[in-house]
C-alpha cells in the first residue's frame, strides 16, 4: 500500500508542478487506503506542500520568480488559506460543489482557445498591489476550504491579470500554491488530522515528481503546459461531477428518473 501511494504521489507531484490537480490522484488513493475524508485531505496537504516547494525551488534557481514582487502574493495566499481552513465548517460545501466544476470547464475552454497562452509576457491588466489584494486572497481562501483546481486558478490569474507568460506564470503559481497549501497544512496539523508516516513517504515521492515536471515545463514551455492545463482542468471537473454527492449529478439523476 505504501509503495502504491508513493508511486501515485510521484505522478501527482509531476502533474502538480506543471498544471496542478495532483490531489485528484492522491486524495482518492488515501481514501482507498482507509483514511477518513478529513485525514485524507489533511495528509494530502503534506505532499502538496512539498511538491509545490520543490517546484518553486527549481523555478527560482532559474531566475523565473520575481521574489520582491511575489512576497505580497505569497503572504496573502498564506493568510487567506488559514482563514479558509478556519471557516471550512461554516461555509456551505454544496455551493462549492456546484460552482467549481463549471469554473473548471470554463477554464479548460479558455486555456484551449486563448491566444494569450504564450511563453512571452503580455500587457498586465492590473498593478501588482491590486492583484495581491484580490486573486491570491480569493484563491488562497478557496484552497484552505476545498482545494481542487487551486493551482489552475492561480495560473489563470497570473496569465489573464498580470500578463505573465506560461512559464513565468507556472513558476509564480507554484510559489503561491505552496503558501496556501502550507498555511492550511499548519492548521490541519494542529488539529491532529495529518497521518504523518504516510504524509512523509508521499512527500518524498512527490518531491521527485515535481523536480521532473518542473524541468520539463521549463524545457517545453507552452507546448507542454497549455495542453496539460486543458486536460487536468477537464479531468478535475469530470471527477467532481462523478461524485455521487455532487448536486449536479443528483439533479441529473432526478431528472432522468422523472423522465423514465
Amino acid at each position: 500500500m505504501i509503495a502504491a501511494l508513493a508511486a501515485i504521489s510521484f505522478l501527482a507531484g509531476f502533474v502538480d508542478s506543471i498544471a496542478g490537480g495532483g490531489g485528484l490522484l492522491t486524495v482518492p488513493a488515501l481514501l482507498l487506503a482507509g483514511l477518513d475524508p478529513a485525514q485524507a485531505i489533511a495528509t494530502n496537504k503534506v505532499q502538496g506542500s512539498v511538491a509545490a516547494a520543490s517546484a518553486t525551488y527549481t523555478f527560482g534557481r532559474k531566475g523565473l520568480i520575481e521574489w520582491r514582487k511575489a512576497r505580497g502574493f505569497t503572504l496573502m495566499a498564506f493568510v487567506s488559506s488559514v482563514a479558509g481552513a478556519l471557516c471550512v465548517q461554516f461555509l456551505p460545501r454544496a455551493v462549492l460543489e456546484v460552482l467549481i466544476p463549471v469554473m473548471l470547464i470554463a477554464m479548460a475552454i479558455y486555456f484551449a482557445l486563448s491566444r494569450k497562452m504564450k511563453d512571452e509576457d503580455a500587457h498586465a491588466r492590473m498593478t501588482a498591489l491590486a492583484f495581491a489584494l484580490t486573486a491570491p486572497v480569493a484563491i488562497g481562501f478557496y484552497d484552505g476550504i476545498f482545494g481542487p483546481g487551486a493551482g489552475s486558478f492561480y495560473m489563470l490569474a497570473f496569465v489573464t491579470l498580470l500578463g505573465y507568460g506560461v512559464i513565468k506564470a507556472t513558476a509564480h503559481t507554484k510559489l503561491v500554491n505552496f503558501a496556501s497549501n502550507f498555511g492550511s497544512l499548519l492548521l490541519y496539523a494542529a488539529t491532529g488530522a495529518v497521518v504523518w508516516p504516510l504524509g512523509i513517504v508521499m512527500a518524498g515521492a512527490s518531491l521527485l515528481g515535481a523536480q521532473v515536471g518542473s524541468r520539463l515545463a521549463m524545457r517545453l514551455g507552452s507546448r507542454l503546459i497549455r495542453p496539460l492545463l486543458v486536460v487536468v482542468s477537464s479531468l478535475m471537473a469530470l471527477r467532481l461531477l462523478l461524485d455521487p454527492a455532487n448536486p449536479w449529478r443528483q439533479a441529473l439523476q432526478k431528472a432522468f428518473l422523472a423522465l423514465f
